[in-house]
């Protein structure tokens, strides 16, 4: 025993840890890649060897990577099963370079279709499974609730009131609050990018950062913005994507027949947009709490295929709105236009109604206050990476005593 506990102390030391990390999409890799840098600055994982699937983020801190989130950044359940040979060769792969590279933990990011059954094989392989961001349980069956904490050692999330979701389960599940409360002011904080804003109201389209998202909804955005020009005078339109589909989101947008005077693309930075913008219609997701954190008034659009759309209202129960910041406030702080709903024409009319000064806007902005104050406070990344550095402790002790 005492040999075992002299050689996990100078693994330890010498950041002998391996980690594999599954990101599947562009905020999943932002997240584990502020993860790992703050796991590097813990003395015992300075060096340790990370490697799984993510993005630019990831690779810039040096993961290992397998698959790129490009590859695997699919929305909707059609959509996914259109691609289900990719699907299951991949899983079928990180399933042997689990079993092959032998990690001392698999830290899985969001994504759970994915990544929960990568957390399955990982426990039948005694290999500890810690999962960031709780899959949305409340809004989707909780009778899934029993099967994610079959999958896990631990969870680790986001929101304050997904803990309790889990009383009575033997999963440890910690909250450790927002990373965008973090990333949005280290961002915000930092230097300023030249953005090209024209002459007149600065408004930011936020159409997301999978090519079927951006074909489904930048057009719609863009048919919106030439009727907000028309209806309020000149404006200047930015539409912020991530670098990997700037190219795609231009061909989209080149390919409309009538554009406003003043609309670029902008690669990244979609928080600096957000903060300088009067206003932004934005796709449900994520980007719903960049903007509310960036204090920017905003409507919310979503648009899936038919299928995906039909098969959700069947397995969504209870829940009235389907963007994160009408659900953290519990009521429509911002308005949702879904389906059909989602026309140039009423996303047009909400828009110049909170561009405007008034009651409407007020209330707005302080809703969006409460809400921000509620994602939790500054230093989560440096929290989640602490809860994962203890479980990758457990995993090496574990895996040093075989």
């Amino acid at each position: 025993m005492k040999e075992a506990e002299e050689k996990r102390e100078t693994s330890f030391k010498h950041g002998h840890f391996r980690i594999m990390v599954l990101a599947g999409e562009v905020s999943g890799d932002m997240y584990a890649a502020g993860i790992i840098e703050a796991l590097r600055t813990l003395p015992s994982f300075s060096d340790a060897e990370f490697f799984g699937i993510g993005g630019d983020k990831m690779r810039a801190a040096g993961v290992e990577l397998f698959a790129d989130v490009s590859q695997t950044g699919v929305m909707g359940i059609w959509e996914v099963a259109k691609r289900w040979r990719f699907f299951y060769r991949l899983l079928r792969d990180m399933k042997e370079l689990m079993r092959t590279r032998r990690p001392d933990l698999l830290l899985t990011i969001d994504y759970p279709g994915f990544n929960l059954r990568m957390a399955s094989e990982a426990k039948k392989e005694g290999i500890r499974a810690v999962h960031y961001i709780c899959p949305q349980v409340w809004a989707w069956h909780k009778n899934r609730i029993p099967s994610i904490s079959r999958s896990l050692d631990r969870l680790i999330t986001v929101f304050p009131f997904e803990p309790e979701l889990f009383e009575g389960t033997h999963l440890r599940v910690s909250f450790a609050g927002h990373p965008l409360v973090d990333c949005v002011r280290e961002t915000l904080s930092g230097p300023v990018p030249v953005v090209p804003w024209g002459d007149g109201v600065r408004l930011a389209l936020l159409p997301g950062s999978r090519k079927t998202e951006i074909s489904r909804l930048l057009p719609l955005m863009v048919r919106a913005a030439k009727k907000i020009e028309d209806a309020s005078g000149p404006c200047s339109f930015i539409i912020p994507v991530p670098g990997a589909v700037a190219d795609f989101a231009k061909r989209i947008l080149l390919s409309q027949s009538d554009l406003p005077t003043n609309i670029f693309i902008f690669p990244d930075s979609s928080r600096f947009v957000l903060a300088q913008a009067r206003a932004a219609i934005v796709k449900s997701g994520t980007s719903t709490l960049e903007a509310s954190l960036a204090r920017c008034p905003f409507i919310i659009v979503y648009k899936v295929s038919r299928i995906t759309f039909e098969v959700g209202k069947l397995l969504v129960k209870g829940i009235k709105n389907i963007g994160l910041v009408n659900i953290l406030a519990g009521r429509e702080v911002c308005p949702e236009l879904l389906q059909n709903d989602a026309t140039p024409e009423k996303m047009a009319e909400l828009v110049c109604e909170i561009t405007s000064d008034g009651a409407r806007r007020d209330q707005m902005l302080r809703d969006l206050d409460q809400v921000n104050e509620g994602l939790g406070e500054a230093g989560a990344l440096l929290r989640a990476a602490e809860i994962v550095a203890e479980e990758a402790e457990t995993g090496a002790g574990r895996r040093l005593e075989l």
